[in-house]
């Protein structure tokens, strides 16, 4: 099954797009006001977790491939497909705000792995646009192996100073 497939699928069922990500901000939701202020406590933090991850995964996806797909395959924004690509990214959003009303992200385990994998996105997207627009691969009469043991430094390097930035 390729991607397209997959997306097809989920546009002839739009019913399981739907109630996916409807139900997680109404989990996170319903946790907050049966939490009550206890978000930080064991069995509260790791639903939150959970959902976060249900959410964040398939948002950031869909953000990322929106993003490619915009600037690597100059997409019009006409023919974005709300169910894929900003039904999650809503999703995400409603649901981490309502979480962050309840418990702080600092609380919750494993959101700097999220926090993480959204920088490492960010770095690599920054660096494949530069290289894109500046048609470095090209000029350069470098082996391949080295340009990707570069961008891999770099990667490294950018990880290593945001690390250095938040903390």
């Amino acid at each position: 099954m390729t991607l397209r497939e997959f997306f097809d699928y989920l546009g002839q069922n739009p019913a399981l797009v739907l109630a996916y990500f409807l139900v997680i901000p109404f989990t996170a939701l319903l946790a907050g006001w049966m939490g009550k202020g206890e978000g930080h406590v064991s069995p509260w933090k790791y639903l939150y977790a959970t959902l976060i991850y249900l959410v964040c995964v398939p948002g950031i996806f869909a953000a990322t491939l929106s993003v490619y797909q915009y600037i690597f395959e100059r997409g019009s924004i006409m023919n974005t497909d709300v169910l894929t690509q900003i039904l999650p990214v809503g999703s995400m959003v409603l649901t981490l705000s309502i979480i962050r009303q309840q418990v702080a992200f600092a609380d919750i385990p494993g959101f700097d792995k999220i926090s993480t994998l959204i920088t490492t996105i960010f770095a690599v997207f920054v660096l494949m646009y530069v290289l894109d627009r500046t048609h470095l691969i090209v000029w350069v009469n470098v082996p391949v192996f080295y340009f990707i043991l570069i961008l891999v430094a770099l990667l490294v390097v950018i990880r290593w100073g945001a690390r250095r930035l938040v903390s």
